[in-house]
C-alpha cells in the first residue's frame, strides 16, 4: 500500500537540493541539522529509496532522488497555493528577480505585464547581470528568482524553455564569407561563446573574437553593422539578421536551456506567484524568427 508523503519532509528535501547541503537547508527551513537529517531518513523510508548520495559535505541526488524532485516541487507549490486561496489579502511586498539583459529584452515585457495585472500591490525589483553573477547572487540570498542559461554545473533549476542556438549575421553584409570569421560574443565564461568557438574549432573554420561584451545590445550592434557574426537563441533573432547554416560553412550548434533558479530563502506566496507567471509566459512565448532570416 502506497504511503502518503509528508509535505514538510518534501519541503526540506527541496531545500537541500536548492542549497546543496543539509547544513544550509537547515537554515532555510528553520530546523536543526539533525532534524533535517531525520526528515530525509523518514522520507526515504516512506519511499523505500535512497534520495541522496553523500559526497563529503555535498548532497548529490541519486537517480531516484532526481525522479522525486519534480513531484516534490509541485506538491510544495500546490500546498502553498491551497493555503493562499483562503486568504482575503492580496499578495503584496517585494520580490527580487535576476535576468540577463538579452533575456530581459525578450521575456520581461510579457512576464511583468501578466504578473502586475494579477498582483497590482506587488513590487518587482529586477537585476540585469550575466548568468554566472546571478547564480552567485542567488546563493548569497540577494535574489529570490533568476532566469538563467542553464548548464548542469550550476545546480538544480526548473527548465522552462529550450531553444536552438543559431549563427547570425547582418542580412545586408557578407562578413561571414571572410576567411577568418570575425565574431561578436559574450565574455570568456559565456556558454554560448564556448559553444560557438568549440564548434568552429571542430569544423576547422578559422575565426577571431573581434568584439566581446556581456551586453547583448553591444553584441547585436556589431552584428547589425556587418562587423561580425554571433550566436543567439532562436527567439532573439531580430529583423535585419540572417541565419547562417552548414551551406554557409557554419556547423550546427547545441540547444540553449533556459532555467528558473530559486534563491536559498524560505519560499513565499509572492515568489511562487512570480515563478508561475514566468513559467507560463515562457511556455506560451512564440518564436519570432524574422522571415528574412530563413536560409
Amino acid at each position: 500500500m502506497a504511503h502518503i508523503l509528508d509535505s514538510d519532509q518534501l519541503r526540506t528535501f527541496v531545500a537541500i537540493v536548492d542549497t546543496g547541503s543539509f547544513t544550509r537547508a537547515a537554515d532555510v527551513v528553520h530546523k536543526t541539522q539533525s532534524a533535517v537529517s531525520m526528515q530525509i531518513k523518514r522520507l526515504e523510508e516512506r519511499l523505500g529509496r535512497a534520495l541522496f548520495e553523500r559526497d563529503g559535505r555535498q548532497a548529490k541526488l541519486t537517480e531516484d532522488g532526481e525522479r522525486v524532485l519534480d513531484y516534490a516541487r509541485r506538491i510544495v507549490r500546490l500546498n502553498l497555493e491551497c493555503a493562499n486561496i483562503f486568504s482575503d489579502a492580496d499578495l503584496k511586498g517585494r520580490v527580487r528577480l535576476g535576468v540577463p539583459d538579452d533575456y530581459a529584452d525578450r521575456y520581461l515585457p510579457e512576464i511583468l505585464a501578466r504578473f502586475s495585472r494579477s498582483n497590482p500591490l506587488a513590487e518587482v525589483t529586477v537585476v540585469c547581470e550575466p548568468t554566472p553573477n546571478l547564480a552567485e547572487r542567488l546563493q548569497q540570498g540577494d535574489l529570490d528568482l533568476a532566469i538563467i542559461t542553464h548548464v548542469n554545473r550550476r545546480g538544480p533549476a526548473e527548465i522552462v524553455r529550450v531553444e536552438q542556438l543559431l549563427w547570425v549575421t547582418s542580412a545586408r553584409h557578407q562578413v561571414h564569407e571572410e576567411d577568418v570569421v570575425p565574431l561578436a560574443l559574450g565574455r570568456h565564461t559565456c556558454n554560448w561563446r564556448q559553444s560557438a568557438t568549440e564548434a568552429l574549432e571542430r569544423s576547422g573554420r578559422a575565426f577571431r573574437v573581434l568584439y566581446s561584451s556581456w551586453n547583448s545590445t553591444a553584441v547585436g550592434a556589431a552584428v547589425m553593422a556587418g562587423l561580425a557574426v554571433s550566436v543567439l537563441p532562436e527567439s532573439a533573432v531580430r529583423t535585419g539578421m540572417r541565419i547562417l547554416g552548414q551551406s554557409d560553412g557554419f556547423p550546427p550548434l547545441p540547444t540553449c536551456r533556459i532555467g528558473l533558479m530559486r534563491g536559498v530563502g524560505d519560499p513565499s506566496p509572492l515568489v511562487d506567484a512570480l515563478a508561475d507567471h514566468i513559467v507560463q509566459s515562457l511556455d506560451n512565448l512564440a518564436s519570432l524568427r524574422p522571415a528574412m532570416a530563413a536560409e
